[in-house]
């Protein structure tokens, strides 16, 4: 909704400040379609050759990402930590064993079933069942976990980056491709010299339309989008680390509950949970 939002007030603003002080938008509304093509098409055929089919794929899914904000909300962070809570009990009480049908088959298990959304994200449940399978193994230092942790976090977090990262690429090259639109204009006018000045103006006004172009399209529009898709990503990446902290606390022997205070610690700000909230929401759970 903001995306929409800012996309409105960029071009009512920029645009309605130049009527209003008396541009004529008559010659912009000429060359747009011809240099927008040429910058347009310049930046997206950039874009394609700079980046693999995999991030192109992930950069459009970013624009819908943009608009819809971040995946996770509060009652999914509360979700996570009810969960976690349930395996970390089950773990303190029975044993890891107890936990083999659960961590082997998740999509079976009816504590994982009570949470659909996360048990439908992939990264999540594999990085917990992964978590749960060290500790079968007798991979129980809590450093070294952590450490392991750490690496899988990374690994994701710099695949689910790249697509921010390469429209923000396309928008450090726009104002260059806008310069070269211009520089063609200025050459298609400097054929023309025999003409009139009022058509050498229209022509002239035409080329620089190339350079205004290319400036407002990255500052006022795909880095803003990079923006917004890099701290989307940041902030539903901050679901996965909450994983990390409950888990490592609960390899260091920790009860669930602390565990869970823990992990419930790191959660954002804005989406934060109540302490007294997650209390209630856990004497609400079936018994282990």
């Amino acid at each position: 909704m903001t995306l929409i939002i800012g996309i409105v007030m960029v071009f009512g603003l920029v645009f309605g400040g130049f009527i209003l002080s008396g541009g004529k938008m008559d010659i912009v509304l000429h060359a747009l379609p011809f240099e927008g093509m040429m910058i347009g098409g310049g930046a997206l055929g950039a874009f394609v050759i700079a980046n693999s089919m995999t991030v192109v794929k992930d950069a459009a899914k970013g624009i819908v990402k943009t608009m819809k904000g971040p995946k996770w909300k509060e009652q999914d962070y509360t979700d996570l930590l009810n969960l976690l809570f349930e395996l970390a009990r089950i773990y303190k009480q029975k044993g890891i064993l107890a936990l083999d049908s659960h961590i082997e088959s998740p999509k079976e298990s009816d504590i994982f079933q009570r949470y659909p959304k996360i048990l439908a994200d992939h990264f999540a449940i594999e990085l917990i069942i992964d978590s749960f399978r060290m500790l079968a193994m007798q991979f129980d230092d809590h450093f070294q976990t952590e450490d392991v942790i750490n690496k899988k976090l990374r690994k994701h977090h710099k695949e689910s980056a790249a697509a921010a990262a390469a429209i923000q690429s396309m928008a450090d090259g726009l104002p260059a491709i806008g310069i070269v639109a211009a520089v063609l204009g200025v050459i298609k006018t400097m054929s023309s010299i025999d003409q009139p000045p009022e058509i050498l103006g229209t022509m002239i006004g035409g080329a620089l339309v190339g350079t205004f172009l290319g400036v407002f399209l990255a500052y006022c529009l795909v880095q803003p989008i990079a923006g917004r898709l890099k701290a989307v990503d940041e902030e539903d990446h901050a679901f996965y680390l909450i994983i990390r902290d409950v888990f490592v606390a609960m390899v260091a022997n920790h009860p669930p509950n602390i565990c869970v205070e823990i992990g419930r610690g790191n959660v954002p700000t804005t989406k934060q949970p109540d302490f007294y909230a997650i209390e209630a929401s856990q004497r609400e759970l079936p018994a282990a």
